[in-house]
């Protein structure tokens, strides 16, 4: 074969190698996303129990009044936890307690007519523990129930967990006159608290110097494992939380399944998985004072710290009425989020700001990838049917990325004030965002983009008007 020749050959070889690659990109490109949820559903087991319980009566609990059973809860879980594990049980009745630490292979059980009614005085939550505070770690405030680094967990039943938070305790130290505070008072917005907590994240100053808990008005999370693996939040009906309720941190393989979410306060998200992986949300009734579903890894230096994503987030038949958002993700969202499927759920109140929102900024920075929903049902919406915000609250020199949204099968009736809002920086559009089969009504503005890329809507109907669009 004469030079020539074999120039010739290698260039057609060659030609042909990249068409094939094209082919085979395109076809990665149009593959369904859906396709890859029965694997990571495969990887998310609940833990299993051993057949052994441990009743909080049998440890001086009692059944009746209001007397304090912490001292009862923790030896019952004790004793489960250095028998090899099974169920603490709490039966029918109302039991007063402080903070709860649950250990591995120990799964707490409320009978139906079970509650347990949190106290409400601060002191009860000392000695600080480690915890992550609004996307920062710090030594806080105990969680009211709480499990670091433990493995096997479960708080599953029938019974109500009462956080008993109101307009006269935990509330007020939000600093907003709606939910009890008084002129005067100290607040967590005071220049020495909540603030001095994120400046010490950008000094890079130890966790175990960022000492907070008393004078600080930190107010705990609910539910929050840390670093904990196989959590099984079941059954359960959660009301009157402090702040956040149900707050997995660093952790893996979650199954928060049937439970129902009520409270009003401020900051009163219903669930944030937080840095942590295979996360299974079903079943679940949200009614909260902030996002039903916030979706986070860390904020600012402390997220790029620690620098672990959100990923594998399944979100199904789920039913949300009041919040911020149905599902969210931000804004404490430095270190990333990818994978997030969510389907077959239903949304609806006038107190119900949007349907799915992101929200970030370039003081949070991260990358926010691979977001499917499909098959919701919404009545009506206060905002926006979909938002993606790069500019929530200050700007830095991170400036965040948000691509591959997919968006299928929606109808919302009322869709407030704008149908879909993207808002991107230039050197950083929102880029490869589809939506497929929605409809939406009774909404004032249909669209409004700045620096998009790749946008593309198939069969979308907005206020009853087809909407062609294709943006490259």
């Amino acid at each position: 074969m004469t030079l020539k020749n074999l120039s010739k050959f290698w260039l057609i070889l060659l030609s042909g190698l990249v068409m094939a690659c094209g082919a085979n990109q395109t076809m990665e490109q149009e593959s369904d996303p859906w396709d890859q949820l029965p694997e990571i559903l495969s990887q998310i087991i609940a833990p299993e129990f051993p057949d052994r319980d441990f009743n909080i009566l049998d440890y001086g609990a009692k059944a009746v009044g209001l007397t304090n059973a912490s001292a009862a809860i923790k030896a019952a879980i004790e004793a489960c936890a250095e028998s090899g594990g099974g169920r603490v049980i709490v039966p029918e009745g109302d039991f007063a307690t402080g903070p709860i630490y649950i250990k591995s292979n120990v799964n707490l059980h409320l009978v139906k007519g079970a509650r347990l009614l949190f106290s409400t005085n601060p002191e009860d939550y000392l000695p600080n523990v480690f915890t992550r505070w609004e996307g920062v770690e710090l030594m806080n405030y105990s969680p009211l129930i709480y499990a670091f680094e433990e493995t096997n967990i479960a708080v599953t039943g029938e019974g109500t967990l009462d956080g008993q938070a109101n307009e006269t305790n935990w509330w007020p130290w939000k600093g907003k006159k709606e939910y009890g505070w008084k002129e005067g008072d100290p607040h967590q917005e005071d220049r020495d608290k909540r603030h001095a907590l994120f400046q010490m994240a950008e000094d890079n100053v130890p966790v175990s110097e960022r000492i907070f808990g008393d004078g600080f008005f930190l107010r705990p999370q609910f539910v929050q494992p840390y670093g904990c693996k196989n959590v099984l939040i079941q059954g359960v009906t959660i009301v009157n939380s402090p702040m956040w309720i149900l707050n997995p941190v660093l952790c893996e393989n979650v199954t928060i399944d049937g439970v129902s979410i009520i409270s009003h306060g401020p900051n009163s998200d219903g669930c944030d998985p937080e840095s942590s992986k295979n996360v299974w949300i079903k079943n679940t009734f949200f009614d909260t004072g902030d996002d039903c579903i916030a979706i986070k890894s860390g904020r600012n230096a402390d997220g790029r710290r620690i620098n672990v994503p959100s990923e594998n987030i399944v979100i199904q038949n789920c039913k949300m009425a009041d919040g911020h958002g149905g599902v969210v993700i931000g804004s404490e969202i430095s270190g990333g989020v990818r994978n997030v499927f969510a389907e077959n759920s239903e949304m609806n109140s006038p107190n119900l700001d949007r349907v799915l929102r992101i929200k970030t900024s370039s003081m949070r920075g991260g990358l926010i990838e691979n977001i499917y929903m499909r098959n919701i049902e919404v009545g009506q919406v206060a905002e926006q049917v979909i938002r993606v915000n790069m500019f929530y609250e200050d700007s830095g020199a991170y400036v965040p990325r948000v691509r591959n949204i997919r968006v299928e099968n929606l109808t919302v009736q009322n869709g407030g004030k704008v149908g879909v809002l993207l808002e991107g920086y230039e050197s950083s559009p929102v880029e490869n965002i589809t939506l497929k089969n929605v409809e939406i009504k009774s909404v004032k503005e249909n669209y409004r983009f700045s620096n998009t890329k790749n946008i593309r809507f198939e069969n979308v109907r907005i206020n009853g008007e087809e909407i062609k669009l294709r943006k490259e």
